[in-house]
């Protein structure tokens, strides 16, 4: 399943599948997309993954034709439940939105699979549960349970060898070696970057695909990561959080081979619909609200009611066509 590549890093947006006159149909291959997210990682470009927490977020993503896209638990929750990311969604709950996204997306999907949702028989049955659902990788960290969002306070992490454990068991119950497994280390906060690195090294040699040290604090922080660091290293870019937003050109530099934007989607969301809602509420009509709000055409469109529009052609309006007909005839046959 081969996908377009931009020089550099560079997104170069597609004005038609912005505008919702050029989306394709979402692919049913979770096997090609998991190559080809692996062929994406093995060089070339920094592969940029936008963050994606519902459907409608996930759509307007992929009509852009990234690498990858990534399934921000931060905002899925926050979308599907309302809550803080602390532990509160379920595997149950996650699962539905893996699957949810990878059916109506063509992109391969990295998921933020939390902790494991438990010991280490459930996080068997969540890689198992996520390779099932669709997903191209699972993201899986070393907090303690209930966990909480990596660039907020109060985290903690538990030993590293329980998490060794937790990777071992996450790469035995894959079916694919394709699906991917990424090991994230949380540590640097609380017990420092010495230990984070010390973490990624143990969690590189158990078998993990990618490593992704959270909330590292400095370029410098970040450099040093990536000349340490033996697998593909994943950034994690949060708008406001703890580590500093860098060019693709300078995550690659660093040897970092992919970049997470959890927070930009729903942040730039948060922001427009606050907007709006205001105007809405203060002068008590849209009007005059156009120009901030995307096309209504574009959208049906984008959610795919061409193939609606197709389908009641071929088949809901011809019924009505023959009976027309039929009526007809037998008018023509009383008189």
């Amino acid at each position: 399943m081969p996908r377009r590549t931009h020089e550099s890093g560079k997104h170069a947006p597609n004005k038609e599948a912005t505008l919702g006159t050029n989306v394709t149909q979402p692919s049913a291959d979770p096997a090609g997309k998991r190559q080809a997210l692996k062929a994406a990682l093995a060089g070339g470009p920094l592969v940029v993954a936008p963050g994606v927490f519902d459907l409608i977020s996930a759509r307007l993503a992929d009509a852009q034709d990234p690498a990858a896209l990534y399934m921000t638990g931060y905002g899925t929750v926050a979308s599907h439940l309302g809550v803080p990311d602390a532990g509160l969604a379920t595997y149950t709950d996650m699962v539905g939105r893996v699957r949810q996204l990878a059916q109506h997306t063509r992109a391969p999907l990295i998921a933020d699979g939390d902790t494991g949702y438990g010991g280490l028989l459930n996080v068997q049955h969540t890689v198992r549960g996520y390779e099932q659902a669709g997903a191209a990788a699972i993201q899986l960290e070393d907090q303690e349970f209930p966990k909480k969002c990596g660039h907020t306070p109060g985290r903690r992490v538990v030993a590293a060898e329980e998490m060794v454990k937790k990777i071992r068991v996450a790469v035995d119950s894959r079916d694919d070696p394709d699906f991917l497994i990424i090991a994230r280390t949380d540590a640097r906060t609380t017990h420092g970057l010495e230990e984070a690195l010390r973490r990624i090294a143990l969690y590189g040699e158990a078998g993990a695909d990618m490593l992704f040290l959270e909330a590292p604090e400095s370029e410098r922080e970040m450099e040093r990561i990536g000349g340490e660091a033996d697998k593909p290293l994943v950034a994690n870019m949060v708008e406001g959080g703890r580590t500093p937003v860098l060019s693709a050109e300078r995550l690659r530099a660093f040897g970092y081979r992919m970049a997470i934007y959890p927070a930009t989607g729903f942040l730039a969301a948060a922001a427009m619909l606050e907007r709006v809602y205001a105007d809405l509420v203060a002068t008590g009509s849209s009007a005059g609200l156009d120009h901030q709000l995307y096309s209504f055409d574009a959208f049906s469109r984008l959610m795919g009611f061409e193939e609606v529009w197709a389908f009641d052609r071929r088949h809901a309006d011809e019924p009505d066509n023959v009976a027309a007909a039929g009526s007809e005839r037998t008018k023509d046959q009383e008189d």
